[in-house]
């Protein structure tokens, strides 16, 4: 029997966000219940200067390439969509925090963060357990030594194949 509530979890296609998403569909799959996958953006110089000067076709392009961020989150984290998982893709525009808090606003949800280092997130990570109505998980990014987190960030999928053709050999 599926449990009540929903599974969300906040998507950026950081190495936490991709584990958060990782740990999100294993709670999912396990409770029965659909995960909610969210990735929020907004205007790089902020909603406010985008009033003044607003132009669709480019707040739809910001939208379109936020959607295939979030499939390629997906892609990363799992090859495609995870089996035996309801999966619902969420692209919305508005800050973090308050996206998160919107679409997780029952008690019987489960609201999965991941926690990278950096004053940038840090803000969401403050924001949701301070306003969120359901629990919050946080999930730490896999630890990296710097050098290794360098080189990784610039990592393509194809810089993995050998990998790959050595694990199964």
């Amino acid at each position: 029997m599926a449990a009540a509530g929903q599974v969300v979890v906040g998507v950026s296609g950081s190495l936490a966000s991709l584990a958060a998403l990782r740990v999100a569909a294993r709670a999912a799959r396990d409770s029965g219940r659909v995960l909610v996958a969210v990735l929020a953006w907004e205007p790089p110089e902020g909603e406010v200067l985008y009033v003044r000067n607003p132009d669709s076709a480019w707040a739809a392009r910001c939208a379109r390439d936020a959607a295939a961020r979030l499939d390629r989150a997906f892609e990363e984290a799992f090859g495609g969509t995870p089996p035996e998982v309801t999966v619902v893709r969420r692209v919305v525009r508005a800050r973090p925090d308050r996206a998160l808090c919107r679409l997780a606003a029952h008690p019987d949800d489960l609201l999965v963060l991941g926690a990278r280092s950096g004053a940038r997130r840090a803000a969401v990570r403050r924001q949701v357990p301070a306003h969120a109505r359901c629990p919050v998980l946080t999930v730490p990014a896999p630890a990296f030594a710097r050098r290794e987190r360098r080189a990784l960030r610039r990592a393509m999928a194809r810089d993995f194949a050998d990998l790959a053709d050595f694990a199964a050999g």
